[in-house]
């Protein structure tokens, strides 16, 4: 089994994220149960939302609390939020982030990605310039760093679920599956 993490906040798309990825790997036939947990439900309050994939029943019925892997959209909450907290050793960090972090050692015996989603999402119109809406970029580079799920599945899922700009949201994940920059394990 594979949990996954998701940190964002509140107006990003955190918890449409990780149910696009959970659709997407369902269809490629997996086991999946994804879920979110709010603080206080505002714009811009920090968001967690999880999700779990495995090829057979998934039984567990609780929070996820060893990740995997874990996705930050937000790259200000490394400065707030302890994202490592109870992550796998060797596990994958993807964070939304126009350059590499400088700090790099608060992911050291862990795996490092990261991707300019923001800027992705604008050059696609997603949301504005002040409050761009992610996901859809988040999860395009998450399916790169994993190799999983196949990228046309995550297509599908957008089709499927995004009512609104649904192109440049399929465009924004494909250009973030080409542009992510997966650093590897950090020692």
């Amino acid at each position: 089994m594979q949990e996954i993490r998701f940190h964002g906040r509140g107006g990003q798309g955190t918890v449409v994220a990780s149910i696009l990825l959970a659709k997407a790997f369902f269809n490629a036939g997996y086991w999946v149960q994804t879920f979110p947990v709010f603080g206080v439900e505002r714009r811009g309050a920090p968001v967690e939302s999880y999700l779990r994939l495995d090829k057979d029943k998934i039984l567990i019925r609780s929070n996820v609390y060893s990740p995997n892997h874990v996705v930050v959209q937000d790259i200000k909450l490394l400065e707030s939020v302890d994202v490592t907290a109870g992550l796998k050793p060797g596990g994958w960090v993807l964070v939304n982030a126009l350059r590499q972090p400088q700090n790099l050692k608060i992911f050291s015996g862990f795996q490092f990605a990261y991707v300019d989603a923001t800027g992705i999402a604008i050059r696609n119109r997603l949301g504005t310039h002040t409050h761009p809406i992610i996901n859809t970029a988040m999860i395009g580079a998450f399916t790169r760093m994993l190799e999983m799920p196949p990228l046309d599945l995550i297509f599908d899922a957008i089709k499927e679920d995004i009512t609104v700009k649904p192109q440049q949201n399929i465009m924004a994940s494909k250009d973030a599956f080409e542009r992510v920059q997966l650093l590897g394990m950090i020692n």
